[in-house]
């Protein structure tokens, strides 16, 4: 059975939610200039990418801003939203503030976030929108994502990314069904407009406020990187089922 999340008046007595929030009030400040953040750059020595969470907030952020370290403040600064969000730091303000840095700066942060900001922007919004459409498109934002990253884990530690495609299971796809569970069946590489057919189907869903351009922007990226996406790419050769948008390659 998967553990129940707490509920909002369990996390107000926990203790632990208290120290991870001790001192938060000291990082809420006005957001200031937007289009000055874009220009300075984070200068923290060299970046590293942090893991997990200290359950100090002030070391929490300081490690967090040597992750953006060569980086636009602006970036530092969306991701420190982020923790105070998550961290309830008086939140109705910070979520506020989180969406006019969305509906003011979504190109820049878009341009400029990797996937890990750009999930966690989905789930923020997927969290706390007061627009259901807006944490719908942030929920499906998410769970690609999420569906990418963990049958590439599982590539990873089974070892599967040493594998070569093999010619003769791809021309018997031209011919033959091949099952996989519950009736569905293997995607015929080279031909098949499954993920044509799936894109139409997003096209409407990237002009929602906010979430939008964030799915579109995963989306996007999940053609580029080293993903099943783009391997399968790379072995397609019907233009008219092709899924992916040639203007962002």
């Amino acid at each position: 059975m998967v553990r129940r999340k707490k509920t909002r008046l369990e996390r107000f007595f926990s203790l632990n939610q208290h120290r991870k929030r001790w001192g938060g009030g000291r990082h809420v400040a006005g957001d200031g200039d937007l289009a000055a953040m874009r220009d300075r750059i984070v200068e923290a020595g060299e970046a590293v990418q942090t893991r997990g969470s200290e359950k100090s907030l002030d070391r929490h952020l300081e490690n967090l801003r040597r992750e953006f370290s060569g980086q636009p403040e602006l970036v530092f600064h969306h991701a420190r939203l982020i923790v105070l969000i998550r961290r309830e730091v008086r939140l109705a303000d910070g979520l506020a503030r989180f969406g006019t840095l969305w509906d003011e700066e979504g190109d820049f942060l878009c341009r400029h976030l990797n996937l890990r900001w750009l999930i966690s922007a989905a789930d923020t919004l997927a969290d706390h929108d007061p627009d259901a459409g807006v944490r719908a498109v942030a929920m499906m934002t998410g769970l690609l994502a999420n569906t990418v990253k963990i049958y590439e884990s599982e590539r990873y530690i089974t070892g599967a990314a040493t594998l070569a495609p093999e010619p003769g299971r791809i021309d018997k796809l031209q011919t033959d069904l091949v099952p996989l569970f519950e009736g569905m069946s293997v995607f015929t590489v080279g031909t098949d407009d499954t993920l044509r057919n799936m894109f139409w189907r997003l096209e409407p869903f990237f002009a929602t406020p906010r979430a939008g351009r964030i799915l579109k922007t995963v989306y996007d990226r999940m053609q580029a990187e080293d993903t099943a996406f783009a391997r399968l790419r790379a072995l397609h050769r019907r233009d008219r089922t092709a899924w992916w948008d040639e203007t962002e390659s």
